[in-house]
């Protein structure tokens, strides 16, 4: 059987350690032969260079322009779709669409493309490795009989040290090339995983609405920041949207199909079906529109999205002194910051993360919180005692400690479970890291999570105690970390798997030491 990348690598970095301090002939042919079975780098670089050729050749630029010139040639005010989209905006959308799918078939081809070459590389540095070990072998000849063991002459002991001096290069290089093949498979599965996600319009499999209507939703974005980064419905909004429009009754359908048509906006429209995404019933959503209705999208975004990703959010700005990055930005409501305790004295960081996250997937949620029970207020301090009161509450269902200090990884669990799973239809379960290469095993997971717009809660130690934040998005090698200290920054992968979560919150708290991963119920 064929390991993984991951099991290769680390079998072979023990190996290694075997082979350089064996102490007699025969275990160090055992040790060789033991490398010499651990599977070389698999795959095909001529097939995966000529996809990612193929893919690259897929030029969809003119489309692009061709959709942009309708779009600014003045369409009048017709209507498309089962829920009244203005056909003007459906251009609009497709032209993003198509830009979206040019870069997703250009980009998909390079990282296949980048994969193959590392893939080769690997290969060639794993053969040369493999050479050696059998040069070593070589030297040694048979293994020796138990009298002959007992014993090792000077010219004999010279013999099995050069053999394992040229063994221990060899091994190295099957040990560098499995690192370096284990790293770029990583590296292609997340950004493939990341372009997947990218084509959105598919997951709202619906039967029910046109493929303007899925269109319009899959590419509605937020006001603010890159539209890009900002889609109002997430990959797995989307899905779940689908399926829950599929299974309404008759009478909810029927319900649902007037809503969307009389929206005001994009926007309005899509926030009602990430509504339904999050397990509200019709009647709920109903009352959801009545309070959202007639106003316009910067509103909308103020109330129903507490966090806006900025243009400019994962430029590399150095380290402040606290050896947090220097490049934050706020998360707030009308100036007062999404932050535990309402200004950052209480140690509500678990369920302060919490609060969030649920507001990022649910729009009635946030709407609660930013504009009470009329939903229309537009008050910072009204705004700030819902928050605290919610975050008490919560830190009081995760049997938190007094005076509103820390919560066990039990009470993390339960209301990441009914709190943020509520709203996804996930099953949240702590998986505890204990160093680099844990945390690098789970990163794969926790990158397809929050790809797919669900939000993966982790918890960093270090020499000033322990605090909870939140992974919210990936792009590349970083991590979007939302901290309830109220900002959000950008890390890297290796700063996740090497110990510098710091950067996010400060050099006191490093070490990532366990994370909520959802699964689907």
């Amino acid at each position: 059987m064929t390991e993984s990348t991951g099991e290769r690598r680390t079998r072979l970095g023990e190996l290694c350690k075997t082979i350089a301090s064996a102490d007699s002939k025969n275990d160090l042919i055992d040790a060789i032969n033991d490398a010499l079975a651990v599977s070389a780098p698999v795959g095909d670089t001529a097939t995966l260079e000529s996809l990612g050729k193929r893919y690259q050749k897929q030029d969809l630029s003119d489309l692009h322009q061709r959709i942009d010139r309708v779009a600014k040639q003045g369409l009048p005010d017709v209507w498309a779709g089962n829920t009244s989209v203005l056909a003007s905006d459906a251009v609009a959308a497709a032209g993003r669409a198509a830009g979206t799918v040019g870069r997703a078939f250009y980009s998909g081809g390079l990282v296949l493309l980048t994969f193959a070459d590392a893939l080769k590389d690997a290969q060639s540095q794993d053969a040369d490795g493999r050479d050696a070990l059998h040069r070593a072998l070589h030297m040694l000849g048979g293994k020796d009989g138990w009298f002959d063991d007992l014993f090792e002459s000077d010219p004999d002991k010279a013999v099995r040290m050069q053999a394992r001096s040229l063994a221990s290069l060899g091994a190295e290089d099957l040990h560098k090339a499995a690192i370096a093949a284990d790293d770029a498979a990583h590296a292609a599965a997340r950004d493939l995983n990341k372009w997947v996600s990218e084509a959105r319009m598919r997951k709202l499999g619906t039967g029910s609405l046109t493929a303007v209507d899925k269109l319009m939703l899959a590419e509605t974005s937020a006001v603010d920041g890159d539209p890009v980064l900002n889609e109002i419905l997430t990959a797995r909004d989307l899905e779940r949207a689908g399926r829950r429009m599929d299974a309404l009754s008759a009478a909810d359908r029927a319900a649902m199909d007037r809503m969307l048509a009389g929206s005001d906006s994009p926007q309005e429209r899509a926030y009602l079906m990430k509504a339904l995404a999050a397990g509200h019933s019709v009647a709920e959503i109903g009352q959801f529109q009545g309070k959202i209705k007639g106003h316009d999208p910067q509103w909308l975004r103020r109330h129903l999205t507490p966090v806006v990703t900025e243009v400019d959010s994962m430029y590399d700005e150095g380290l402040a002194s606290d050896g947090s990055n220097n490049n934050k930005d706020y998360v707030t409501f009308d100036g007062q910051q999404w932050i535990q305790g309402g200004d950052g004295s209480e140690g509500t960081c678990v369920a302060s993360s919490t609060v969030t996250a649920r507001a990022m997937v649910d729009p009635l949620y946030a709407l609660g919180l930013t504009g009470g029970p009329s939903g229309q207020e537009d008050d910072p301090d009204a705004f700030e005692r819902r928050l605290v009161a919610e975050q008490h509450r919560l830190h009081t269902e995760g049997l938190g400690g007094d005076h509103w200090e820390g919560m066990g990884p039990d009470g993390q669990e339960h209301i990441d479970d009914t709190v943020i799973g509520a709203a996804t239809g996930d099953d949240y379960q702590r998986h505890d890291l204990d160093g680099a290469a844990d945390r690098k095993a789970v990163l794969a997971d926790v990158e397809k999570a929050v790809a797919d717009g669900r939000p993966v809660p982790v918890d960093v130690k270090g020499k000033d105690g322990a605090h909870a934040m939140t992974v919210i998005g990936q792009e590349g090698d970083k991590l979007q970390i939302y901290n309830p200290w109220g900002t959000t920054t950008w890390v890297s992968e290796n700063d996740f798997i090497n110990g510098h979560m710091g950067k996010a919150a400060d050099s006191g708290l490093n070490d990532a030491y366990s994370v909520y991963l959802p699964t689907a119920k």
